[in-house]
């Protein structure tokens, strides 16, 4: 008896994820749609490896992405989700320059919105804090639902001391998606950076914030609130003091140098908690 497209398809399923895991006991495929049954339909095929290569990126596994990136456009040819979840990989592989221009390409079509929120992680953490405003505020225009668009905004206002900007897309991504934890945190980072404890408990309490979260939303708000007083000029450093590591991320324009430079030392919510939230983002 032929085997049925729905097995088929959960068949395909379970060998590339099997790949993607790469763990010790299990050793990587680099090109699973080889050993699918004949019966899955080609549509199917198209569809589902797409979800798969996005769940890949959503794991952390950004080469092997790219490696499965290649193959499917070797077997099905390019597509403008393709393109998109290309730019990611080349993002988070280190890749700035082949993204930005793939994003570039891609920004005034149906992946738009991804593609400025992409542009405007790289001005971030390259330290252009006007292009991240630009590019997340474009991205939120294209998409005024999307909450992790919404979250990097307003988490970028927030690192800029720029409250009362950071207040209206923080908001709405909590609300947009009351279950979401990194949404709560940032909203809950806001409400201590405007030294309203009581509005943060009472946000984080709501929201059923894990113990790591809610001591993560204290840390960050103690180091976003630092006053720029604390950085010494660069002659009265001392000798034997480390300088602080590259920025991860951006603030947005207005700021001093010295306010930016304290800002850009800590990660957003979006990065620190993506693995805990119960409502996920959109998918390319």
């Amino acid at each position: 008896m032929p085997i049925r497209p729905l097995r088929c398809a959960m068949l395909l399923a379970t060998l590339i994820l099997c790949a993607a895991c790469g763990t010790a006991q299990t050793a990587y495929r680099p090109d699973p749609l080889s050993l699918a049954p004949l019966e899955t339909p080609p549509q199917d095929d198209k569809r589902l490896y797409l979800d798969l290569i996005g769940q890949m990126q959503r794991q952390g596994a950004y080469f092997a992405s790219l490696a499965h990136v290649d193959a499917y456009r070797q077997r099905y040819g390019d597509s403008p989700a393709l393109r998109l979840l290309e730019a990611d990989g080349l993002r988070e592989t280190q890749q700035v320059d082949a993204a930005r221009a793939l994003y570039h390409r891609l920004a005034n079509g149906p992946q738009g919105a991804a593609a400025w929120h992409g542009l405007g992680l790289i001005a971030a953490r390259a330290g252009d804090a006007a292009e991240a405003e630009n590019g997340l505020a474009r991205a939120v225009q294209l998409q005024p639902l999307n909450t992790d668009y919404l979250g990097d905004l307003g988490f970028a206002r927030l690192q800029a001391g720029r409250l009362d900007l950071a207040r209206g897309p923080l908001a709405r991504a909590a609300e947009l998606a009351p279950g979401n934890v990194k949404a709560n945190a940032n909203l809950a980072v806001w409400a201590l950076l405007r030294d309203d404890a009581g509005m943060a408990e009472q946000i984080m309490r709501s929201a059923a914030l894990p113990a790591t979260a809610r001591e993560e939303v204290q840390r960050l708000a103690q180091q976003l609130r630092r006053p720029p007083s604390t950085s010494l000029p660069a002659h009265e450093v001392p000798p034997t003091r480390r300088q602080p590591p590259p920025p991860r991320t951006s603030v947005a324009a207005g700021t001093t140098p010295a306010a930016r430079a304290d800002a850009r030392r800590a990660p957003s919510m979006l990065e620190r908690f993506g693995g805990q939230d119960a409502a996920t983002g959109s998918t390319p």
